[in-house]
């Protein structure tokens, strides 16, 4: 499956209207769903990515707050934390070249 700049700057809007309209109406405990995404879309795949770097995150954090009262194991800890690391630099990466493929379609002559 290939995408295209306009495909992937279209998917990247809706993920950011999707967030906004979450953190408007759910609490934080709630999970981030966007609706009507089909389930090879790639709107889809940007979702299940933003939802599996927040729950590595969390789960980092609650790994934190557990080592530092004794109840975990540190090795836990260090691989929960590099695995939310990972996630989140990946996340960043396709952010940055969704934005790199929107200045690109602003620079094309009309």
């Amino acid at each position: 499956m290939t995408v295209n700049s306009l495909q992937a700057t279209q998917a990247y809007q809706n993920i950011s209207q999707t967030i906004e309209q979450a953190s408007q109406t759910n609490s934080p405990s709630e999970p981030l769903r966007a609706t009507g995404l089909e389930e090879n879309s790639f709107a889809h795949l940007v979702e299940t990515a933003v939802s599996q770097t927040a729950n590595n995150v969390q789960t980092a954090e609650i790994a934190g707050n557990q080592v530092v009262t004794g109840d975990a194991n540190l090795i836990d800890v260090v691989t929960s934390i590099s695995t939310a690391e990972v996630s989140l630099e990946a996340a960043i990466a396709v952010r940055n070249r969704i934005i790199e493929a929107y200045q690109e379609i602003m620079r094309m002559p009309i």
